[in-house]
């Protein structure tokens, strides 16, 4: 009689404990929202993603950016049109431009760019609706010369490095003096990396060190934020989320940004790009990551060559992430 007692007791008890461990990974998967839907922020996409083309037809172009989803952009450029026109065209598709890259390169014909006078760039972003605008890469080194054979991308890269320590000093000084003349007009100024940063130079002061680390500490945070681009983080052969975890406080913008297996460490704006979900970062991890270290604004952005049609990359990393848990 003990035994049955003791049987069924043991039984029963199973029973329960098994319901609990039901009911509590229950809970915990539903204490695992939407990412997106959990912080209350939008997907916002870089145009950059979609290439030149996006500038044929920018009512026909944002029209498909919203149908997709997205709520937000990011420019790369005005398409050779006023910013009133580009703020209109968004706005009629539903659209809010929050950030714009403005161009590095300087000199005549250039047209706006990071040496335009600080009131006129205040004045096309306050246009376009965007408070921030990003400096996509440091101005090109005075050596910047390609050498026969050699791709862009591989002259930018040796040229950065040929620059030396003394290039990304100038740099840091040059985003303080903007990010101080912007700021007072309503405008924050930010900085895009690359993988180049990472690149190891020798300085005269600090020995062996990088351009990343020369921006990082010699930029003035009240004036400066960064616009981490997780994509060349990842092949600078860094851990995108540790990183985030690092620089908390410093960055503000985040493109999301994936790559493909087989990718490689380089630091020479070489990478296989992948949709975002598709390739092998661990979005899970590094989205909570951004949002703890201060990112608020988040653009899908994907390098050349594509597997698939730019728009449809565009809505396939949209579907990941609109779908990620947390």
């Amino acid at each position: 009689m003990i035994q049955q007692i003791n049987r069924r007791s043991l039984l029963a008890g199973a029973v329960a404990m098994g319901a609990f461990a039901m009911i509590e990974g229950t809970a915990k998967a539903a204490a695992k929202k939407l990412f997106f839907q959990r912080i209350g922020l939008p997907i916002g996409l870089q145009v950059y993603t979609l290439g030149d083309e996006a500038g044929r037809d920018l009512d026909a172009t944002f029209a498909q950016i919203a149908a997709i989803g997205y709520r937000e952009i990011e420019l790369p450029s005005l398409y050779d049109r006023k910013p009133a026109e580009v703020h209109a065209a968004a706005h009629k598709a539903g659209l809010t431009i929050t950030s714009f890259h403005i161009p590095p390169v300087t000199g005549a014909g250039a047209g706006l760019n990071i040496a335009s006078p600080p009131a006129e760039l205040a004045e096309a972003l306050g246009a376009l609706g965007a408070s921030r605008g990003v400096l996509p890469i440091a101005p090109f080194p005075a050596n910047f010369r390609p050498q026969a054979g050699e791709s862009m991308q591989a002259t930018i890269g040796r040229a950065f490095a040929e620059a030396g320590a003394d290039h990304w000093h100038r740099a840091a000084a040059m985003l303080n003096e903007k990010g101080a003349a912007l700021k007072p007009l309503g405008i924050a100024l930010g900085y895009h990396n690359h993988n180049i940063e990472f690149a190891q130079i020798t300085d005269k002061n600090r020995g062996a060190t990088n351009g990343w680390e020369i921006l990082i500490e010699e930029t003035d945070p009240a004036l400066i934020h960064f616009e981490v681009d997780v994509g060349w983080i990842a092949t600078a052969g860094l851990e995108p989320a540790e990183f985030l975890h690092r620089h908390k406080g410093r960055v503000a913008q985040l493109h999301v940004k994936d790559v493909a297996a087989g990718n490689t460490t380089n630091f020479a704006l070489s990478m296989k790009p992948a949709e975002v979900g598709s390739g092998t970062l661990d979005w899970a991890a590094i989205l909570p990551a951004a949002y703890d270290a201060g990112v608020r604004h988040f653009y899908v952005e994907q390098e050349p060559p594509f597997a698939i049609p730019r728009i449809e990359a565009a809505r396939k990393s949209y579907g990941f992430l609109s779908q990620l848990r947390a």
